[in-house]
Protein backbone atom coordinates (compact mmCIF):
# COMPACT_ATOMS: atom_id res chain seq x y z
CA UNK A 1 0.00 0.00 0.00
CA UNK A 2 2.89 2.35 -0.62
CA UNK A 3 4.60 4.49 1.97
CA UNK A 4 2.90 5.29 5.27
CA UNK A 5 3.55 8.60 7.02
CA UNK A 6 2.49 9.67 10.50
CA UNK A 7 3.65 11.62 13.49
CA UNK A 8 5.41 9.15 15.81
CA UNK A 9 3.09 10.26 18.63
CA UNK A 10 0.06 9.21 16.51
CA UNK A 11 1.23 5.61 16.02
CA UNK A 12 -0.12 3.03 15.83
CA UNK A 13 -3.66 4.44 15.82
CA UNK A 14 -3.30 7.25 13.30
CA UNK A 15 -4.00 9.28 11.40
CA UNK A 16 -1.56 7.68 8.99
CA UNK A 17 -1.24 9.01 5.45
CA UNK A 18 -0.57 6.65 2.53
CA UNK A 19 1.53 7.75 -0.42
CA UNK A 20 1.88 6.04 -3.80
CA UNK A 21 4.63 7.54 -5.91
CA UNK A 22 4.33 11.27 -5.30
CA UNK A 23 0.61 11.24 -4.46
CA UNK A 24 -1.17 11.04 -1.09
CA UNK A 25 -3.97 8.53 -1.70
CA UNK A 26 -5.48 7.80 1.72
CA UNK A 27 -5.66 8.55 5.41
CA UNK A 28 -5.97 5.64 7.84
CA UNK A 29 -6.91 5.10 11.46
CA UNK A 30 -6.90 1.86 13.44
CA UNK A 31 -9.66 1.13 15.94
CA UNK A 32 -9.32 -1.77 18.37
CA UNK A 33 -12.22 -4.21 18.48
CA UNK A 34 -12.38 -3.77 22.28
CA UNK A 35 -12.61 0.04 22.05
CA UNK A 36 -15.26 -0.19 19.33
CA UNK A 37 -17.32 -2.68 21.34
CA UNK A 38 -16.98 -0.47 24.44
CA UNK A 39 -18.61 2.40 22.56
CA UNK A 40 -15.57 4.67 22.27
CA UNK A 41 -15.94 7.52 19.76
CA UNK A 42 -13.42 8.92 17.31
CA UNK A 43 -14.18 12.43 16.12
CA UNK A 44 -11.96 14.77 14.16
CA UNK A 45 -9.40 12.00 13.59
CA UNK A 46 -10.12 10.80 10.04
CA UNK A 47 -9.76 13.98 8.02
CA UNK A 48 -8.36 14.70 4.56
CA UNK A 49 -5.40 16.96 4.04
CA UNK A 50 -6.16 20.48 2.87
CA UNK A 51 -7.02 20.38 -0.83
CA UNK A 52 -8.07 16.71 -0.79
CA UNK A 53 -11.55 15.18 -0.71
CA UNK A 54 -12.49 11.72 0.50
CA UNK A 55 -13.81 9.59 -2.37
CA UNK A 56 -14.71 6.46 -0.36
CA UNK A 57 -13.97 4.59 2.87
CA UNK A 58 -12.95 0.94 3.29
CA UNK A 59 -13.16 -0.81 6.67
CA UNK A 60 -11.30 -4.07 7.19
CA UNK A 61 -11.40 -6.22 10.33
CA UNK A 62 -8.13 -7.93 11.25
CA UNK A 63 -8.92 -10.55 13.92
CA UNK A 64 -5.22 -11.12 14.71
CA UNK A 65 -4.03 -7.58 13.99
CA UNK A 66 -0.79 -7.07 12.07
CA UNK A 67 2.79 -5.99 12.64
CA UNK A 68 2.82 -2.80 14.65
CA UNK A 69 -0.64 -3.35 16.14
CA UNK A 70 -1.10 -7.00 17.07
CA UNK A 71 -4.59 -6.83 18.61
CA UNK A 72 -7.95 -7.47 16.90
CA UNK A 73 -8.81 -4.17 15.21
CA UNK A 74 -10.37 -2.38 12.28
CA UNK A 75 -8.22 -0.64 9.67
CA UNK A 76 -10.25 2.27 8.32
CA UNK A 77 -8.93 3.81 5.10
CA UNK A 78 -10.45 6.98 3.65
CA UNK A 79 -9.29 7.19 0.04
CA UNK A 80 -8.73 10.36 -1.95
CA UNK A 81 -8.77 8.37 -5.22
CA UNK A 82 -11.48 6.18 -6.74
CA UNK A 83 -11.93 2.55 -5.68
CA UNK A 84 -10.88 1.48 -9.18
CA UNK A 85 -7.64 3.47 -8.89
CA UNK A 86 -6.76 2.31 -5.40
CA UNK A 87 -7.27 -1.39 -6.20
CA UNK A 88 -4.60 -1.04 -8.91
CA UNK A 89 -2.00 -0.22 -6.23
CA UNK A 90 -2.28 -3.59 -4.47
CA UNK A 91 -3.55 -6.27 -6.83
Amino acid sequence: MGEHWAKPSDLPFGPIYGVMGEKVVFVEIMVSQADFAAGKSWTEVLRPLKGYAIDHVDIEFLPKGHEGYEVPHYDIHAYFVSHTDHTKYCP
